[in-house]
């Protein structure tokens, strides 16, 4: 396992005015380089899904019908979740938090699993660094492995956390995302028909392009 114990997960919904553009060039140009004042700090990726990914959803329950939006970061101590919101309000009364995106949900998760497809050379435990063209995203009530997940042709691996009877999943996709997401169906209809876990949501994300934030919007 790497270091990584904890998933700090926040979902939210397009932007209401739909400025996303421009919020995705100040959250990666102005907030989340803040974040790496946090030593704990070992990764950041952020997700967007667009309409041609909201098609391709699998699952949606209406609680995460909104998401548009996720970012995570992932920290070796589960401590740095409080000192992420210490940051956040040092930030903000310095006038460095102007934009806020209605939240869907926010939360850490305890890292459970990784797994890596066979055919790729690296080990799960740098997945996250791997590059990828997307993330499938798996949000389910109870807890299962998705090492099987990582047969499917276009994931490269899974990495998985759990918190409160549910359970988080990314697919790092190395396919074409939505290709993937068809293809990850009859596994998906599979584990599901298991009853280990009920799907939420279910959907293929893509990674926004730096300094071409317009180019995968909600």
């Amino acid at each position: 396992m790497p270091d990584v114990t904890t998933l700090f997960v926040a979902m939210a919904g397009r932007e209401p005015e739909g400025r996303d553009a421009e919020y995705l060039a100040w959250h990666a140009l102005d907030h989340r380089p803040e974040i790496h004042r946090l030593a704990s700090l070992r990764g950041a990726q952020r997700l967007v899904s667009t309409p041609a990914c909201r098609a391709a959803r699998a699952a949606s329950e209406e609680a995460y019908d909104g998401v548009d939006h996720v970012m995570t970061y992932l920290f070796a101590d589960p401590g740095a979740v409080s000192e992420l919101g210490g940051l956040a309000k040092t930030l903000a009364e310095a006038g460095r938090m102007s934009w806020r995106l209605p939240s869907v949900e926010v939360g850490p998760y305890d890292l459970a699993g990784t797994a890596a497809a066979g055919r790729i050379d690296v080990s799960a435990a740098v997945l996250p660094w791997r590059p990828v063209t997307g993330v499938y995203l798996l949000v389910e009530r109870g807890e299962a492995s998705a090492g099987s997940l990582t047969d499917v042709a276009g994931v490269a691996g899974a990495w998985w956390g759990r918190t409160d009877g549910r359970q988080i999943t990314y697919c790092y996709l190395d396919g074409d995302p939505l290709a993937t997401a068809e293809a990850l169906r009859p596994a998906l209809a599979q584990r599901w028909a298991a009853g280990e876990v009920v799907p939420l949501l279910a959907a293929p994300f893509l990674v926004p392009v730096d300094f071409d934030w317009g180019r995968h919007l909600p």
